[in-house]
């Protein structure tokens, strides 16, 4: 007898076993950002986190829409405004639909990121 929950179940363990290697590059996206401490460069980031994840398919796109939307509705939470959300999410989107993210690159951001 097959259930909804066991069916959502072998999903999610899909999205899960495919997703890794997304995770990862949101992770590094991140930590780049971090590191370049770049004024005016966060959409970029967004951007690429998200482009190179959904490069590795499906479970790439799952992964960054869900980290994506975690760190955006929490920064939502914590206050910050709905117009800097707005275009956070514009580059999540255009980064996971396969958009050049150097679309927001922001000039002199050094070449290794």
């Amino acid at each position: 007898k097959i259930s909804i929950s066991s069916v959502l179940s072998k999903h999610d363990h899909l999205h899960h076993s495919l997703s890794f290697p997304g995770t990862r590059d949101m992770w590094r996206a991140y930590s780049d950002m971090k590191e370049a401490n770049w004024i005016g460069a966060d959409k970029y980031f967004h951007a690429r986190g998200n482009y190179d994840a959904a490069q590795r398919g499906p479970g790439g796109v799952w992964a960054a829409k869900v980290i994506s939307d975690a760190r955006e509705n929490f920064q939502r939470l914590t206050g910050r405004g709905a117009e800097d959300w707005r275009a956070d999410q514009f580059a999540n989107e255009w980064g996971r639909s396969g958009k050049d993210p150097n679309h927001f690159r922001p000039d002199g951001l050094p070449s290794k990121y």
